[in-house]
């Protein structure tokens, strides 16, 4: 075999993103992107490549989303010191987006050596530094849609609309392999709905040699997604929240979502189909990425006008101190927040402030990885620590999911029945094992076989030729187990809801005695459970 990949991230996960294609002279990437969950998934972030970086000698960018890019500057960190391609746009948001990653783990790490010095333990270090952004930002090169580029190692790509976010394209690549044949991939990114805001449908070439298909919801089919019906859902959550006694929070991706949602609540307001609130965008990064939209305004369908997101209503927040004033609005208002799955960034605070008042809604219009914060509100959790305190759920928990940026099972369906044939073999990938083994079901059932489909699991290294079906060459190297990438929680959250379950039966007993009675009950528990696993040492 001449031509090998390795599924470094994105397999049997929806986060991480990366895959590690080697050739005769040289290797290259496409996406080097973030794991996002629980905290075992994201501890990820602080292990090996599983290769030396100073190996690599280009990259190919998809998209600018974190679980696709997010590890770029980590990746010059360790020595990597060659170019990422990608298209113009992409490049414009990671202008803002990477130094916005880079500012959240350097905060979180001094927050965390804070505690550590208070603790006696060692200090910890951030994943990447602004310097390290900075480094990255100056290899990362553009390249036009559309059109063949010739890139190092003798290898061709170009770059298709993706339909997903600004600037997201489907790679489709020629890569030299034996006997000076070509071998023939499609990667095909994230794929966006039909009916997308923004963008025509998703495009790309057919008759490759091998696909590489995300199957983000390849389980599952969603409500109609036209931008009537789903502004229609959207008016129905607004009016069923009580806004006279309460906020709307709507945790929103700062790239795509908070502009497709200023677009649809501006135009609401403006038809008076829904009060006018006054609608406040606590995120810098949305505020700069906002930008970048107004800079390809021209590339972009839909827009409701000249002026689509400085809407009368629309206060776009900046400073920290701004942001903390928001504390002061307890009704009326409609605060949208980064990060989308509630597990950093300013939307913590105002879940803290908001999440126990029951006239109050939380209103999630995106994907909430398992393990976060914004899954667990979503399958109902009663109380939750934020910052380390107890916040009861009180608030109206409430989901649109025709927001969602994905493709479902039926335009996934439809998206590789355009692309075939695909003479060799179709690998799914970004997706759970759940969302994966339900697309495989279900383009079994309309016809492609199921000795073309393949679904890899992380480190997963397989053999490309033009002369037969991909080989498998090794497992994954066992970075993390089948059982901890589906899990729902990790340890870390069961601790957490330990901690908040004991809080509450402890409340509820009748004096300091039966209460230091079960706290000395549990520490024999503990202390003979220690000894036991010591002693099976």
């Amino acid at each position: 075999m001449t031509v090998e990949i390795k599924f470094c991230g994105a397999a049997g996960l929806v986060t991480g993103s990366s895959y590690l294609v080697s050739m005769a002279g040289g290797k290259f990437l496409i996406d080097c992107g973030m794991f996002q969950g629980t905290k075992t998934v994201r501890e990820l972030n602080y292990d090996g490549f599983g290769y030396d970086p100073r190996d690599v000698t280009f990259a190919l960018l998809t998209h600018a989303h974190i679980d696709h890019s997010g590890l770029l500057p980590k990746l010059y960190r360790q020595g990597f010191r060659g170019k990422v391609y990608t298209t113009e746009a992409t490049k414009d948001l990671l202008e803002y987006m990477l130094p916005d990653s880079a500012s959240i783990q350097e905060m979180e790490v001094r927050r965390i050596n804070t505690q550590n010095r208070q603790r006696g333990l060692p200090p910890v270090e951030p994943i990447y530094t602004q310097e390290d952004v900075a480094t990255c930002l100056g290899n990362i090169a553009y390249v036009e849609m559309d059109g063949w580029a010739d890139l190092p190692l003798g290898v061709k790509a170009r770059f298709w609309n993706a339909g997903h976010i600004l600037g997201a394209a489907s790679i489709e690549l020629k890569i030299p392999g034996a006997d000076g044949r070509e071998v023939h991939i499609l990667f095909s990114g994230d794929i966006g709905p039909e009916n997308k805001m923004f963008y025509p449908a998703p495009e790309s070439p057919h008759d490759v040699d091998y696909l590489l298909v995300e199957s983000t919801y390849g389980d599952r089919q969603r409500q109609d997604t036209s931008l009537d019906a789903r502004r229609e859902r959207l008016r129905g959550e607004i009016l069923k929240s009580d806004t006279a006694r309460g906020n709307i929070i709507i945790p929103a991706f700062a790239v795509e979502r908070t502009q497709e949602l200023l677009m649809d609540l501006d135009w609401l307001m403006a038809q008076s189909k829904i009060p006018t609130l006054p609608l406040f965008i606590d995120s810098p990064l949305a505020t700069k990425v906002t930008g970048v939209f107004e800079k390809h305004e021209k590339e972009l369908q839909d827009l409701s006008g000249p002026h689509a997101f400085t809407g009368r209503n629309i206060h776009y927040v900046q400073s920290a101190a701004e942001s903390k004033g928001l504390d002061l609005v307890k009704s009326g208002a409609i605060i949208m927040s980064a990060s989308g799955m509630c597990d950093a960034g300013r939307i913590r605070y105002h879940l803290r402030n908001n999440l126990w008042n029951p006239a109050a809604t939380v209103l999630f219009v995106g994907y909430q990885a398992e393990g976060t914060l914004g899954r667990f509100l979503q399958q109902g959790q009663k109380k939750v620590r934020i910052f380390g305190e107890e916040i009861s759920v009180r608030a109206r928990i409430a989901s649109i999911e025709t927001y969602s940026a994905h493709a479902d099972q039926g335009e996934l369906l439809a998206w590789v029945k355009a692309r075939l044939p695909v003479r060799k073999n179709i690998f799914v990938i970004h997706g759970t094992d759940a969302s994966r083994q339900g697309m495989v079901k279900n383009l079994t059932a309309h016809g492609i076989p199921l000795s073309l489909l393949v679904t890899p699991s992380i480190d997963d290294r397989f053999g490309l030729d033009t002369a037969g079906a991909a080989e498998k060459l090794g497992d994954g190297g066992a970075r993390i187990t089948r059982v901890e990438m589906a899990a729902v929680s990790d340890w870390h959250n069961d601790y957490a809801r330990f901690v908040l379950d004991l809080a509450e039966r402890l409340r509820g007993m009748r004096g300091a005695e039966e209460r230091r009675a079960l706290l000395a009950d549990l520490a024999r528990h503990v202390s003979g459970a220690v000894g036991g696993m010591h002693g099976r040492g």
